[in-house]
């Protein structure tokens, strides 16, 4: 076993880089130098799969194929080219994004870490990836993948999620990025986290740097990294309205341009309290959107789906407007979709599935 840290630190580095040039992953990200490409797969690999994240990243640079186009686009058809890849708000974030880059850095990815940070949606491993990989500067990239590996290479017995114990991570991180390809040497640590250091079970027989983990030594990978408890997980439900009009078209509207699933279309309704009636609470949500009266009739379907800090049952029910003309209130539009409509309009996963569960009914 490797005692100085020091020297386990240069094994680190050396390994490490070593195991990258035979068994790197072959990402499309991988295959260009132009930091516009290189921002956008950062921002998709944000706690989605890399799998996942192929198919859309090609999809998404067909449509839009550098920063100019993005910028002139609306923001209806960036999010409809996310659609189902989830945590909209980064799709809001790279459109908002790209008109600053636009506008004030003449069409080019900021270069330096204070400045991409003010972009919105650029955190400080996003800046550390970008900048590594897209420019070569010397900077950590950290997520809980590095954490991971960090805590098992030097035995760090300590929760990885508490705030203290994250900055001494990220100190650590950043005295191993070596100054020659430091973004190859980031996207290292990414492959071995995905491929061999794994949260549950790692590949430790495979793994490069096994011998100078202590964690591997002392048997304690399965044990470690430590986290603290996570807190349960809320289950909210929700109601939507199915309302159709004398031609069949069904009511639909768009989110605010803030919050949960930001801008995208929906049937009318919301979450309903836990103290409400979920047909009279559904009577409210509508209302406050659309300042409609509605009568709430059979339920229609019921669907559930996990996001990331809660879980939703989401209930339709058949629907018929009493009283009212349509005015959006506490949404941003509103209108009578035909089925190509909603073809067109971005929905999310949640929405999608509504549909499909009432189209069987």
């Amino acid at each position: 076993m490797v005692q100085d840290t020091a020297k386990i630190k240069d094994v680190f580095r050396r390994r490490l880089s070593a195991w990258y040039r035979r068994h790197q992953r072959s990402l499309p990200w991988r295959k260009t130098s132009d930091p516009y490409r290189i921002w956008i797969s950062e921002i998709m690999l944000q706690q989605t799969q890399v799998d996942t994240v192929i198919p859309y990243y090609h999809r998404f640079l067909k449509a839009f194929p550098d920063v100019y186009a993005l910028a002139a686009a609306p923001l209806q058809d960036v999010l409809k080219a996310w659609e189902n890849l989830g945590y909209y708000s980064r799709a809001g974030n790279i459109h908002a994004a790209s008109h600053i880059i636009v506008n004030q850095w003449g069409g080019r990815i900021p270069d330096t870490p204070e400045a991409i940070k003010t972009l919105p949606g650029i955190g400080k491993y996003s800046a550390g990836a970008i900048l590594s990989i897209a420019y070569g500067q010397v900077l950590p990239a950290v997520d809980g993948n590095v954490r991971r590996i960090l805590c098992r290479v030097f035995a760090i017995r300590k929760p990885m999620d508490d705030p203290g114990e994250q900055k001494k991570l990220f100190d650590l991180a950043a005295a191993l990025v070596p100054a020659k390809h430091p973004g190859d040497f980031n996207q290292a640590l990414m492959d071995l986290g995905a491929t061999i250091c794994k949260a549950k079970v790692p590949d430790c027989s495979n793994c490069p740097i096994a011998s100078i983990c202590r964690a591997h030594l002392l048997d304690l990978q399965n044990i470690l990294p430590i986290t603290r408890k996570a807190p349960a997980i809320p289950h909210r439900q929700a109601a939507a309205a199915v309302i159709r009009n004398s031609e069949g078209l069904l009511l639909f509207v768009q989110r605010p341009a803030s919050g949960l699933l930001a801008s995208l279309w929906k049937l009318p309704g919301g979450f309903i309290d836990d103290m409400e009636n979920m047909e009279t609470g559904l009577q409210h949500r509508v209302k406050e959107e659309l300042s409609i009266a509605i009568r709430v009739g059979n339920k229609l379907a019921i669907v559930h789906h996990a996001y990331t800090h809660f879980r939703a049952t989401l209930q339709a029910y058949d629907c018929r407007l009493l009283k009212g003309a349509p005015e959006a209130l506490g949404c941003q539009e509103w209108r009578w979709a035909s089925p190509s409509d909603l073809k067109k309009l971005p929905l999310s996963k949640i929405d999608r599935m509504i549909l499909a569960a009432i189209a069987s009914c």
